[in-house]
């Protein structure tokens, strides 16, 4: 049995992208707010700018202190350090009145984007991928942009540039002390970067990958709940929680722990500048080349560029653990769709509804076998067609076809004369009615689930189409009617009680082409006739395709399909098939009969 980890086929070293192609996905977010982003910039480097100035203005304030009353009054020292302090001030907070506007918007396009991208996924890429993972990963990028933009616009652009200037400055007036100070930091900027992608990155994607997984397990379980309770098996998936729990723990332990030794490597380098940037400026004044007012700037801009340091090192580490994060994000944009609509792609022109397969070829993604080999079939406007054959023989792939959740690898699927790979997939499917036969309900009110196939409609006609399903009456002896919220994927209704409201959505839709498979399977017989009637009305004039499991509720199709791995080997009706007594669905009438 495949543990959590694997389940998504997914491994670190297949999701990685570069830290080039996070900051490419980065920038395409920040350009979408071109004013608000160089406000942020040009305050933050006004903002660096000024900071630059503190330690001069405050070893201007020393020397005159140190030069006694006769030399003057030291106000206007004191006024310029406090003025250069206040327009620090100032500019950070106009900086970071652009930055909210400016990142609380970008998260919600991100989000939105990875949303409207993840539904456009394959039937197979959701298939192979846990829902509860992918809800992990959009929220953890979204949080992760406004860590990765916060670091940078405010920590790691400005540190660098503060200390820069600072080294640049020192170096003017005191050469050998600047160039110590330069290459402490560059020796300090270079362990940190290095540290941060070829350390900490890979195990931080290795502990990314399990939290991952831990919201797959919990959305897997707790969707899956009713079944856990229906065996007994909560203290079973206890022990599979905490087993993953535990491997999670220990790769994040791994991840913080290298953290914490890079941390180390900064201490260390942060004592050798002190050591050697206090040491050097003791010698500068006991050889009278330094004054107090000198040795104070100095001083203070030590503490600006130690602070700096320390948060440099934080901040490079948070970057990359945010980079790390939010790459999912970045995968969901450079990932192509496989099924996509072409530029030119066009709405679909719905008429009466006229099916054509014409020499189609299909094979499924990781088969080496094809499905279908030339396979050509055409269903008339109006013909009520039903699909039977044994499991894998091709029926469900045929309806997925005429829907387009997958493209043929060559031939066509012609629905009303247009093939259906130059029409808009959203416009397409708005005219294909479906009624599946375990039916998913979202966690919204009753009518706002039967008007889900046009919205827009009045209550009088999701009532009217209830009527017609035969879902009005259990629909009013709920507790708020209509307004009856369902439970996530319609748990609080029973599966008689979903399929009638899938029925009811099907017949609302009022699409040319309808859908059934296995409609009514979940129905008591008693409802089945009932719904069988108001179905007969519902299909009158519209293609009709039924994915039959029981013989019994396709004995009136117009023609019947039998498959068997990927061909039609018998048509006809129901009495002309049972009459042939070598075939298939002479075979399937007996058994269904006893």
């Amino acid at each position: 049995m495949s543990d959590f980890l694997d389940d998504e086929n997914e491994t670190p070293r297949t999701r990685e992208l570069k830290n080039t192609q996070v900051l490419a996905y980065l920038g395409r977010q920040w350009a979408r707010r071109p004013w608000l982003l160089t406000g942020m910039i040009s305050f933050m480097t006004l903002a660096t700018i000024t900071e630059l100035m503190i330690p001069l203005a405050a070893g201007r304030l020393i020397d005159t202190l140190a030069a006694g009353p006769d030399a003057g009054t030291p106000w206007p020292a004191f006024v310029l350090y406090l003025g250069v302090a206040v327009v620090f001030y100032a500019f950070r907070q106009l900086a970071s009145r652009c930055e909210v506007p400016f990142s609380s918007a970008n998260m919600a396009d991100l989000t939105s984007e990875a949303f409207s991208k993840v539904q456009r996924f394959s039937l197979d890429w959701h298939a192979n991928t846990f829902a509860g993972s992918v809800v992990r990963k959009v929220t953890r990028g979204m949080w992760a942009y406004d860590n990765l933009t916060m670091n940078i616009i405010f920590g790691v652009a400005p540190s660098v540039a503060v200390m820069l200037g600072i080294a640049a400055v020192m170096a003017f007036r005191w050469p050998l002390v600047g160039l110590v100070v330069l290459c402490v930091m560059a020796a300090f900027v270079a362990s940190t970067l290095v540290l941060s992608r070829y350390y900490i990155r890979p195990q931080n994607i290795r502990s990314n990958a399990l939290d991952s997984q831990i919201g797959g397990a919990l959305a897997d379980a707790v969707g899956g709940i009713a079944t856990v309770k229906a065996f007994g098996a909560e203290t079973r998936e206890d022990t599979r929680f905490h087993a993953l729990a535990w491997r999670w723990r220990a790769e994040a332990k791994k991840t913080w722990l290298r953290f914490v030794n890079s941390w180390l490597v900064n201490i260390v380098t942060d004592l050798s500048m002190q050591a050697a940037l206090v040491g050097l400026l003791v010698w500068q004044w006991s050889r009278g080349a330094a004054t107090a007012g000198d040795v104070t700037a100095a001083l203070t801009a030590y503490m600006i560029v130690a602070g700096y340091m320390r948060r440099f090192g934080e901040q490079v580490q948070q970057v990359q653990k945010s980079m790390d994060e939010i790459q999912d994000l970045a995968i969901f944009d450079l990932q192509e769709n496989e099924v996509e609509d072409r530029p030119d792609a066009k709405d679909f022109r719905p008429s009466r509804g006229a099916i054509r397969f014409d020499h189609v070829d299909f094979t499924y993604a990781g088969q080496d076998r094809p499905l279908y080999t030339d396979f050509s079939i055409a269903i008339r406007p109006g013909e009520k067609v039903a699909l039977v054959g044994p499991t894998g023989s091709g029926k469900s792939t045929f309806v997925k076809l005429v829907q387009r959740l997958y493209d043929v690898d060559d031939g066509c699927v012609i629905i009303d004369g247009q093939d259906v790979r130059d029409v808009r997939q959203d416009s397409l499917r708005r005219h294909i009615a479906l009624v599946p036969q375990d039916p998913a309900l979202f966690h919204r009110s009753i009518a706002e689930n039967i008007a889900y196939g046009r919205p827009g409609c009045s209550l009088d006609e999701v009532i009217e189409a209830a009527k017609a399903a035969h879902a009005d009456a259990f629909i009013r002896r709920l507790p708020q009617g209509y307004d009856t919220l369902v439970g996530e994927r319609g748990v609080k209704l029973s599966g008689g009680e979903r399929q009638r409201v899938a029925i009811a959505r099907a017949i609302l839709a009022d699409a040319p082409i309808l859908i059934l498979d296995e409609a009514t399977s979940s129905l008591d017989n008693e409802t089945e006739r009932d719904v069988q009637a108001a179905m007969e009305a519902v299909m009158a004039g519209r293609t009709t395709i039924l994915i039959a499991h029981r013989l019994s509720t396709i004995r009136d199709a117009d023609r019947i399909l039998v498959f068997d791995r990927g061909r039609v080997v018998e048509q006809g009706t129901h009495d002309e098939l049972a009459a042939n007594d070598d075939g298939i669905y002479a075979r399937l009438a007996a058994l269904a009969a006893g």
